[in-house]
C-alpha cells in the first residue's frame, strides 16, 4: 500500500503539465530574455545618444570651418574696400599728371607693396590682389607674372559677387580660383563708367584644400567643397571613389543652408553633413563613416550577444545532461514502480549508468525479485489452501447426503418396501462410485445432471407427489463445475419445499448462458420464504459459517466462489412456481463461451 501511494505521488509530480527538462529550459529562457531586452534597450539608447552627439558635433565643426572661410573672405573684402580709398591707389587712377618718372614708379611700388604685405599677413591664405585703372588703362598686381590691363576681362567678371573662375584661367589640374571685383562707383557694382578704379581679389582652390586638410586631420570625416555643376574641391587625401558616389547622390538632392542625412554607399552607412557658405554660395560637405565611429559600440553589442548565445548553449547543455543523467533514470524508476503497482513483479531496470542511480536500480531490481518470490510463494500457498478447502467442503457434503439416504433405507426397510430399498441401495452405490473418485474435484455439468436425475428418482420413490422437469441447454452440459454442486440445492428444495407442503411436489431445473455468464435455476412450489428471510439468507452466504447455520448451501456457495471467482455466487429469491428459487451464477473464463459456440451449432 505504501509503495502504491508513493508511486502515485511521484507519478502525479512527474506527470504534471511540464516536465523537469521543459521547466529548466523555460527558466533559462526567462532569465535570458529580460537580460537581452534590457541590454538591447540600453545599447540602443547609448547608440542614439552617441549618434545625436556625433551629428550635432559634426554640424558644429562644419559650421566653425565655414565661419573660418567666411571670416577670411570678409577680411579680404574689408581690405579691398579700405585699400580702394588709399591715396596712392586714388593717385594711381588720377589724371596721369606726374611730377616726374620717379614719382610715378614710386606710386606703383607703394601700391604693390601694400598688396604684397596684406597677402603676406595671411600666409596660410595667399591672396592675389590686382588694381585696375580704367582711366589710365593700367593694372598693378602682387601676382607673378604681372597682369596687363584687359577691358574685356573686367566687363566679363563685373558681377558684384564671388565667382568661381574668371572665364579664362584654369590650372593644370583643371581647378579654378575664386574671384571678386570691387569698383569705387557710387552706382551698381557691376557697371563700369569708363573712369572707375577696380580692385580684384582672388584666392586659389588650394586655400580651401589646406583648410579641408586641417579639418580632416582633427576629425574622422572626409570633407570637400561642393557646388552643383562645378568640380568639387576635395581634400588632398580624399577617397576619389567615395567622393564621386557622394557627389552623384548630392546632385539629385536639394540642399538648404544645412543638411544632415545617413546615406548608404557601397553597402556602408555614412553620416553626410552640409553647411552653406553665404559668401561663396558653396556647401561645405563632410562624410563620416558610421561603421567606423560606432564600430566599438556595435562590436561590444555583438560580443555581448555572442556571450549570451554561449551561455545559453552552456545552459541548454547542462539541462540536457541533467535530463539524461537525472530525469531519465527517475522516469525509468517510475515506470518500474508503476509496473510493480500493476502487479508485474518481473520488471527489471537496466542499470547501464555509472552514477548514484545505478545503486537505486540495483536495489529496485533486488526488491522486485524478492517481492516476486514472496508473491509466488503466497500464491502457491493460496492454491494449496484452496485445494484443501475444496476437499474439506466436499468431505462435509458427502456425509450429509449419506445420512439422508441411510435414513431413507432404514425407513423403507421398516416399511417392508423391498423395491424401494433395492432401488435406493443401487442408486446410493452409483452415487458413491461417482463421489469417491477424488482424482478430480470438478465434473461435467452433464454428469451432475445425471446424478440429480438419480437422486430425484430416489426421492420420488419416497414421495409419490414429487415430479420434476430438467431443461439445461446443450452448450452448458460440457461446463466444468464443482462435484456435487447441484445435489445439496435440489435436496434443500425437496426437504424444505416439497416436504413441508402436502399440496406441492413440483421441482423445475433450468439453465441459460449469455454474455459470459452461466445461470442455473432450481425452483419448487413449496411454501417458500418471506422477502426478509430471503435477504437474511443471501446475507449469510457472504458471512463466515456460523454454528446455527446449515452448512450445505454455505459450503456449495464457497465451492462456487473458489472455483469461478468472486463474481460467482448463490442467490435466493421467490420462484415463478410460487415457492423458493435458488440461482447458481458463475462467470465464464475469457474466450470460454466462444469455444462452446461450435458445439451449440453442431447440436442444433
Amino acid at each position: 500500500m505504501e509503495l502504491q501511494r508513493g508511486a502515485a505521488f511521484v507519478k502525479r509530480r512527474i506527470g504534471s503539465r511540464f516536465s523537469l527538462f521543459a521547466k529548466m529550459n523555460g527558466l533559462i529562457l526567462i532569465l535570458f530574455i529580460p537580460i537581452i531586452i534590457v541590454f538591447t534597450y540600453s545599447n540602443r539608447i547609448a547608440f542614439d545618444v552617441i549618434s545625436k552627439d556625433l551629428q550635432v558635433s559634426n554640424i558644429k565643426q562644419l559650421s566653425f570651418l565655414s565661419s573660418q572661410i567666411d571670416s577670411r573672405i570678409n577680411q579680404m573684402m574689408d581690405f579691398v574696400m579700405t585699400f580702394s580709398k588709399d591715396p596712392n591707389v586714388q593717385k594711381f587712377n588720377g589724371l596721369n599728371i606726374w611730377e616726374d618718372r620717379y614719382d610715378r614708379m614710386q606710386t606703383r611700388f607703394v601700391v604693390q607693396e601694400k598688396m604684397v604685405l596684406q597677402s603676406g599677413i595671411m600666409n596660410i591664405w595667399p591672396v592675389k590682389y590686382t588694381v585696375f585703372s580704367q582711366q589710365n588703362k593700367e593694372a598693378i598686381t602682387n601676382a607673378i607674372p604681372s597682369f596687363n590691363y584687359d577691358e574685356n576681362y573686367l566687363q566679363r567678371n563685373m558681377t558684384g559677387k564671388w565667382t568661381y573662375g574668371d572665364g579664362e584661367t584654369v590650372s593644370s589640374d583643371g581647378m579654378k580660383a575664386f574671384y571678386w571685383f570691387y569698383t569705387d562707383s557710387f552706382g551698381q557694382q557691376n557697371i563700369l563708367t569708363g573712369s572707375n578704379l577696380i580692385v580684384e581679389a582672388s584666392f586659389s582652390h588650394e586655400n580651401i584644400q589646406t583648410m579641408l586638410d586641417a579639418y580632416k586631420a582633427g576629425g574622422q570625416g572626409d570633407p570637400f567643397f561642393y557646388h552643383k555643376g562645378e568640380s568639387p574641391i576635395l581634400n588632398r587625401s580624399a577617397s576619389q571613389q567615395l567622393s564621386n558616389d557622394l557627389i552623384h547622390y548630392l546632385d539629385g538632392q536639394s540642399l538648404g543652408d544645412t543638411m544632415q542625412q545617413v546615406v548608404k554607399l557601397s553597402g556602408k552607412s555614412y553620416l553626410v553633413s552640409a553647411v552653406k557658405s553665404p559668401q561663396l554660395d558653396w556647401h561645405l560637405v563632410d562624410i563620416v563613416p558610421l561603421d567606423q565611429i560606432l564600430g566599438p559600440i556595435s562590436f561590444s553589442r555583438n560580443l555581448f550577444y555572442l556571450s549570451m548565445v554561449l551561455l545559453f548553449v552552456v545552459g541548454i547543455s547542462a539541462s540536457v545532461l541533467l535530463y539524461r543523467n537525472v530525469q531519465r533514470p527517475i522516469r525509468k524508476l517510475i515506470r518500474g514502480l508503476q509496473s510493480v503497482q500493476r502487479g508485474d513483479f518481473s520488471v527489471r531496470i537496466d542499470a547501464n549508468v555509472q552514477n548514484e542511480f545505478s545503486f537505486l536500480f540495483y536495489r529496485f531490481n533486488d526488491m522486485s525479485q524478492q517481492i516476486q518470490g514472496l508473491i509466488e510463494n503466497v500464491l502457491n500457498e493460496k492454491l494449496r489452501a484452496r485445494d484443501a478447502t475444496l476437499k474439506q467442503l466436499q468431505a462435509q457434503i458427502n456425509p450429509h447426503f449419506l445420512y439422508n439416504c441411510l435414513g431413507y433405507i432404514v425407513n423403507m426397510a421398516q416399511m417392508k418396501n423391498e423395491e424401494a430399498v433395492v432401488s435406493m441401495a443401487y442408486n446410493l452405490s452409483a452415487y458413491y462410485r461417482y463421489t469417491t473418485r477424488m482424482e478430480r474435484q470438478t465434473a461435467n455439468l452433464d454428469e451432475e445432471i445425471r446424478l440429480i436425475v438419480n437422486y430425484l428418482d430416489i426421492q420420488k420413490l419416497r414421495n409419490g407427489r414429487i415430479h420434476y422437469d430438467i431443461d439445461i441447454p446443450d452448450e452448458m452440459l460440457s461446463q466444468q463445475v464443482p462435484r456435487l454442486m447441484l445435489q445439496p440445492i435440489v435436496e434443500n428444495a425437496v426437504i424444505h419445499g416439497v416436504g413441508k407442503s402436502y399440496s406441492s411436489g413440483e421441482i423445475r431445473i433450468s439453465g441459460e448462458i449469455a454474455d459470459g455468464i452461466c445461470r442455473i435455476y432450481i425452483d419448487d412450489d413449496g411454501p417458500g420464504m418471506t422477502e426478509d428471510q430471503q435477504q437474511a439468507l443471501n446475507r449469510k452466504m457472504r458471512e463466515p459459517l456460523q454454528e446455527k447455520m446449515g452448512c450445505g448451501l454455505w459450503n456449495t456457495n464457497q465451492r462456487i466462489i473458489h472455483q469461478f471467482g468472486d463474481h460467482s455466487y448463490l442467490f435466493f429469491t421467490k420462484s415463478l412456481l410460487g415457492g423458493f428459487r435458488t440461482e447458481i451464477i458463475w462467470e465464464l473464463a475469457s474466450g470460454e463461451e466462444h469455444r462452446h459456440h461450435p458445439f451449440i451449432q453442431g447440436d442444433s
